[in-house]
């Protein structure tokens, strides 16, 4: 059986036994027969367990709106989905200089002008307020959440008269679903507390498309209801960035409509772990560096069997890339060194070594990539020069029948066991 994977702008092609294959993992395919424009209009005319927007902030008596969005690092076709909600808003009569956007950039970088341009458009920047999220000023103290974390919130959105937040609802490594929530927890959070949020990622329930019982999750809800969001818009986009599924309305209710879309269409359910999982990344520039391709393992891990092996098929053409997440793998002694170093001295950037570290715990990873030895070595991975060089390790260390599950993209899913 013969397979190709893609690497970086090229491919890796394999071979594999028809007796060790077990299954090939994948997203369900969603064809949408629903133009984008229709999808936003229906979600907006639509809202799930809530009144109107026009309702709300007549209601409210609102004088002004904080609209919360994604940073450049999500791409969110805002292009599309802001028009008709400022339409909606400014036709409830708010006015445009009474309509903010707050870039929930967490601790990432400000939005440039260009940045702004190129998500939002000339029009909207021309039109409305928009505003950079800053983790460190212009933050207002709202008490306690119940774990003890000090709530500290950006001041515009604190001080809002009716709060909207936007996103997109995908799968996320220790939130189990991006959306809803995530807006404001990290989104439009105090550094402290996006770092304490961070940090309870080091609970075994807080992984990759699990939101039922996990903390972070959990605690991220609970900080977005005490702010007070007073409606959301959600879509859920297909690999070239088309809205396939929107849904707007309550906080929980409009979220959940879609994890549950998202949920059916990205996560698949297997009846037995493998021996063996060989994970792609999907290509350029999903393996762009080796923060970015860890993703693939997140996925692999829930595949794969206690003590089991992953192959990655991982370019990374630009190294471990960002920068805390490299110096903590190039000055880690040993994987316990990066989980202490978690727990005493936490940096963000420096999470994602600690999330592989706790899938070595789980599995060894043979990675077939542009890394220097030196760096594979770092990552207490197994370098080598081709799959079928890694399948032929992987096979003397597991025994010639082992079953293997092949994840040619593995960061569009995530693993349940039925």
């Amino acid at each position: 059986m013969k397979y190709s994977f893609a690497y970086g702008e090229t491919y890796k092609s394999f071979e594999i036994n028809k007796i060790n294959f077990l299954g090939e993992l994948k997203a369900n395919d969603f064809k949408n027969v629903i133009d984008e424009n229709d999808l936003i209009e229906s979600a907006l005319n639509n809202p799930i367990n809530s009144d109107s927007l026009q309702q709300i902030i007549n209601k409210k008596k609102a004088e002004n709106v904080v609209i919360v969005v994604n940073d450049i690092t999500r791409p969110t076709p805002y292009k599309k989905l802001l028009p008709p909600m400022l339409k909606k808003i400014e036709n409830a009569g708010i006015s445009k200089n009474n309509i903010k956007l707050i870039i929930a950039t967490g601790i990432h970088r400000p939005h440039t002008k260009e940045d702004n341009i190129n998500v939002f458009g000339e029009e909207i920047c021309t039109n409305y307020n928009i505003i950079n999220h800053n983790p460190d000023k212009y933050l207002k103290d709202l008490g306690y959440l119940s774990n003890g974390m000090k709530l500290v919130i950006n001041r515009h959105v604190a001080e809002a008269d009716i709060l909207i937040t936007t996103g997109i609802v995908t799968l996320h490594y220790f939130a189990g679903f991006s959306g809803g929530r995530k807006s404001i927890l990290p989104g439009v959070a105090g550094r402290d507390l996006i770092k304490e949020n961070h940090k309870m990622m080091s609970d075994k329930r807080a992984c990759l498309g699990n939101y039922n019982d996990n903390p972070v999750n959990d605690i991220m809800i609970e900080a977005a209801r005490k702010v007070g969001v007073d409606y959301i818009l959600n879509i859920v986009t297909a690999q070239n960035n088309n809205i396939i599924h929107c849904t707007s309305g309550d906080l929980y209710e409009a979220w959940i409509n879609a994890v549950k879309f998202c949920e059916h269409r990205n996560v698949v359910e297997i009846s037995e772990p493998a021996d063996i999982v060989i994970a792609g990344c999907g290509g350029y520039p999903k393996d762009i560096n080796m923060y970015q391709a860890q993703k693939a393992l997140d996925s692999a891990v829930l595949a794969v069997k206690n003590g089991g092996s992953i192959i990655l098929v991982a370019e990374c053409r630009e190294g471990l890339g960002e920068t805390t997440f490299a110096n903590w793998i190039e000055n880690a002694i040993s994987t316990e060194d990066i989980k202490k170093r978690f727990f005493t001295n936490f940096e963000l950037g420096g999470h994602k070594a600690f999330a592989i570290s706790r899938i070595l715990e789980k599995a060894n990873v043979y990675i077939i990539s542009n890394l220097e030895d030196n760096v594979t070595k770092k990552l207490n991975f197994i370098s080598a020069n081709s799959v079928n060089e890694a399948l032929s390790l992987a096979l003397q260390k597991h025994g010639i029948n082992s079953k293997i599950y092949l994840i040619p993209e593995a960061p569009q899913i995530a693993v349940k066991h039925v």
